[in-house]
């Protein structure tokens, strides 16, 4: 059995990780700022930026204006509370928009 923030961390996190990497690159921010801001590395931010780590599949647009909310947050230093609400409602929409990567590849539920 996989618990659902099991399931968060290894499909949901890394495409949220990646859409607010790249959006925040997208406002001026340099990639080692981006990095900073996310708490992952530079050379993390450049990889999700070059679709090399997070997967980078299309998503709703409901999805893309929460990660476009977020990183209006993220840029007005907003609150660890904040964030912590934020990505919890962009990982509930994505797994409201189907299977996690490896079920669908699988054919099998989640």
């Amino acid at each position: 059995m996989i618990f659902p923030c099991e399931k968060a961390v290894w499909y949901y996190l890394p495409q949220i990780r990646a859409d607010l990497a790249i959006e925040l690159v997208k406002t001026g921010m340099t990639q080692s700022q981006a990095a900073k801001k996310l708490g992952v590395t530079p050379a993390a931010v450049s990889q999700y930026i070059h679709k090399k780590r997070g997967l980078q599949s299309p998503r709703t647009r409901l999805y893309r204006q929460e990660i476009k909310a977020a990183v209006r947050k993220i840029c007005e230093d907003a609150s660890p509370d904040e964030l912590h609400f934020i990505v919890c409602k962009c990982c509930q929409l994505l797994k409201k928009e189907g299977q996690s990567p490896v079920a669908a590849q699988r054919g099998s539920c989640s």
